[in-house]
């Protein structure tokens, strides 16, 4: 009996639709967001739609929306976490929903506050340091030596330290940008000591089967061998493994970030430092000590990373020179009695 061609009625009209977190999570992915960004968003457009009861986007609006942001602002929402839910709504309406928005434009974002970073001084820095040891020591070292952010720091692979031109590349930093900035030269030897160790630890792995590595974007599809070779492999590793939910691999990730945000708030407390130093402050510190010692700004700028030399420019702020340089009147009048 010869079998009839199937219809568009058979069963492949039949198949679901994807649902819409999951045409979002699809979304995201061709457009190459950051896993953390793609993680928010699906958050923030999931709390959109369940806030105003399940209801889908197409039959929501102006008003909606405006009551989502409002509604986080009476909770006390930061600025910057309104708008960061306000950006993914705004991608569930151009482009998963597809509907014209012009309704937006009349929605305001909230403005963050300008503040000032908390920056210590090198005797601050030195005593921060030296009550850190191990991994967490050399790790906060190239954070403050480099002026790198902290996941920055913690996704460094092999590949991307050049001893020999005493570099750091930072790949995929914020915005999706590579840059170049220096290794110090103090932490050259330890550095090699470190990976030295972290070597033998990956031909282990290797040896008893394990040894591959998460890589970025299609490479492994590309370069299916990449995933074992040691300039690929994560400079501050984990200590144990993790199964990887696609290939079913046993794989040591990166040392996870808290890891070292717990060491240097411990040494931060220790050392007697009176004030909210964080790891980003060490990133602060780099910049402003590299303005004390007279470098220019723009080479700065280009160190951090920075798109914008506005967004360096705070530092000039901060430099130890009391008050923008200016004397203050009250010193000028010279010794007097104390009271």
């Amino acid at each position: 009996m010869q079998k009839l061609p199937t219809s568009p009625s058979g069963p492949q009209q039949n198949l679901p639709a994807p649902r819409l977190l999951d045409r979002v999570r699809a979304a995201i992915r061709t457009r190459h967001y950051s896993p953390r960004t793609a993680e928010a968003y699906v958050s923030w457009i999931r709390r959109f739609i369940v806030f105003h009861g399940k209801r889908h986007p197409r039959d929501l609006g102006e008003p909606e929306v405006s009551a989502f942001v409002s509604h986080l602002a009476a909770r006390g929402v930061s600025a910057s976490t309104q708008n960061q839910a306000l950006s993914a709504v705004i991608f569930l309406y151009e482009v998963i929903v597809g509907q014209p928005l012009p309704w937006m434009d009349g929605i305001v974002r909230a403005q963050r506050p300008i503040r000032l970073p908390v920056v210590l001084s090198r005797e601050e820095v030195s005593a921060l340091l030296s009550k850190l040891h191990g991994t967490a020591w050399l790790m906060a070292s190239v954070m403050y030596g480099a002026g790198l952010r902290l996941l920055e720091c913690v996704e460094l692979r092999v590949k991307d330290i050049n001893f020999d031109r005493r570099e750091l590349i930072v790949r995929d930093g914020k915005g999706g940008k590579d840059r170049v900035t220096m290794l110090p030269a103090s932490i050259e030897e330890p550095l090699v000591e470190h990976l030295r160790r972290v070597k033998t630890q990956h031909d282990a792995d290797l040896r008893a089967g394990r040894g591959t590595v998460a890589l970025p974007g299609a490479l492994r599809l590309k370069y299916p061998n990449a995933a074992t070779e040691w300039a690929w492999q994560w400079v501050f590793r984990a200590t144990r493994f993790y199964v990887d939910s696609e290939t079913g691999e046993r794989r040591r990730h990166h040392l996870h970030e808290s890891v070292l945000q717990r060491a240097v708030k411990d040494a931060v407390r220790a050392a007697g430092i009176a004030r909210p130093a964080t790891c980003h402050t060490l990133r602060h510190s780099f910049a402003t000590h590299l303005l004390e010692a007279g470098y220019d700004i723009r080479t700065i700028q280009e160190l951090l990373g920075h798109r914008d030399v506005s967004t360096t420019m705070i530092y000039t702020h901060v430099l130890n020179q009391g008050g923008r340089g200016v004397r203050s009147p009250l010193d000028q009048l010279g010794p007097g009695p104390r009271r």
